[in-house]
């Protein structure tokens, strides 16, 4: 009976665990991210404890992602041109050692808030050349493409299941033996994820990059990218979310301590809470057996986000926060898999990487001007206001998304068809189950 039940449960949710490559992925990923968010967390706390001040915490995360914004068009034409497991090999080596300095710095009791955005500089860097290359890496992990949607949604849910863990165990950890030791246990997670890459059995990649200079090939990926509606417009809208609403993810501590007057366990619940509602969201997306009515998610995601933000803002007691940024990860999370998931399935190989990159930057690259900004307003209007007008300023972007979703839908259809994912008929699109459904409600 617990068979019967178990195998349909599993085919829902972790298909793309089938395949031997995408488990060692999944495993080794698994713990480093966890070591990942340890240090974020970590990070934040030793830096608000050394400061005291917002707009150093605006300042460290701006200083943190701003490489994204210069780096990563560049390093999606690298995705596209060389072998994408040596290059998250050579990036996850870099991360590990920037971690061990990190950690070495704050065993030694010298380490500096200026310390603290030089190494946030560095991590960015090797960050930026990694996130193409590593959203386009899961679909050479997943064999057959109708399981691709189940492996983008469970990488989704390995980062968010993470953030989950990785916090928790930080607020803890760093209440009782300090902020070091979080560092220390990132540098040595990254040793999972470096020999699962090495494990693995891949099959050689065809390139295109012997026939294309690295200018040219970037300007192609800017064209390709910016010339299709339906990839514009979503990537658009990640990149408006992502500058307004995503750096309260900086302002946590303030929360943290200031309005709920709790101390760093108090922000490892805050932070928990957001990946619990992320994974949710994760499992949700893991669960659909296809990409038909996806599109509709990415307003609705957005609308939901900037609403929790503004009640989030809001409140002053500990378990509605909690319950609130729930709503805030799940809805960024259904919103991002859903754009990343669209965008996956109707790029053209050849240019998966570039465009990958491009995703990467508007879903990345745009936080770090939005803490920046984050930081200096909520030190003039208080963090609550700050997140409050975020949040009104998402409502808007999704509303006006919505507006454009009927011609994206049109844009989207003929390319499913050619694909063979939805069989076209005479009154509409047929999809697996016999129903019949028109052309608008893609």
């Amino acid at each position: 009976m617990k068979k019967k039940l178990i195998r349909p449960l599993f085919n829902m949710f972790f298909r793309a665990l089938y395949y031997p490559n995408y488990r060692l992925y999944f495993a080794g990923q698994g713990i480093s991210l966890i070591g990942t968010w340890m240090q974020q967390v970590a990070v934040s706390w030793l830096a608000y404890r050394l400061t005291n001040s917002i707009f150093m915490l605006g300042l460290i995360g701006f200083a943190t992602q701003a490489p994204t914004l210069l780096i990563v068009p560049f390093s999606g034409f690298l995705a596209d041109r060389l072998d994408r497991r040596r290059l998250l090999v050579v990036t996850q080596t870099g991360e590990m050692l920037l971690a061990f300095i990190f950690a070495a710095l704050a065993f030694a009791g010298v380490i500096t808030v200026w310390q603290i955005i030089l190494l946030g500089v560095l991590f960015g860097a090797v960050n930026a050349l990694e996130m193409p290359t590593r959203q386009a890496f899961v679909v050479d992990l997943v064999e057959k493409k109708e399981d691709l949607a189940n492996g983008i949604a469970l990488h989704s849910t390995l980062f968010n299941g993470s953030r989950l863990i990785g916090p928790s165990i930080a607020g803890l950890v760093v209440a009782a033996f300090g902020e070091a030791i979080c560092f220390l246990i990132n540098a040595i997670s990254f040793l999972a994820a470096i020999t699962a890459l090495l494990a693995m059995k891949l099959p050689r990649r065809k390139t295109r990059g012997e026939e294309q200079e690295f200018l040219a090939g970037i300007k192609e990926g800017f064209k390709y990218t910016f010339g299709f509606a339906p990839i514009r417009s979503i990537i658009f809208l990640l990149a408006l979310v992502s500058l307004l609403g995503m750096p309260y993810m900086v302002l946590m501590p303030v929360f943290a301590r200031d309005v709920l007057h709790g101390g760093a366990e108090t922000l490892g619940f805050l932070m928990a809470s957001i990946g619990l509602g992320a994974l949710a969201g994760s499992l949700y997306m893991a669960s659909r057996r296809t990409v038909v009515g996806l599109a509709v998610n990415i307003p609705l995601g957005a609308a939901a986000f900037g609403l929790g933000l503004i009640l989030f803002s809001l409140s002053n007691n500990l378990y509605l926060s909690m319950a609130l940024l729930f709503l805030v990860g799940s809805a960024m999370m259904i919103q991002m898999s859903s754009s990343n998931t669209i965008i996956q399935t109707i790029v053209d190989e050849d240019k998966r990487g570039r465009v990958m990159g491009l995703f990467s930057l508007a879903f990345l690259g745009m936080i770090p001007f939005g803490s920046l900004a984050a930081g200096v307003i909520a030190n003039s209007f208080g963090a609550p206001n700050t997140l409050a007008g975020s949040g009104i300023l998402c409502l808007i972007g999704a509303a006006l998304f919505a507006r454009q979703l009927p011609a994206i839908r049109q844009k989207i259809h003929p390319i499913y068809v050619k694909m063979g994912i939805i069989p076209e008929v005479a009154s509409g699109i047929q999809i697996a189950t016999g129903t019949t459904v028109p052309p608008e409600e893609f």
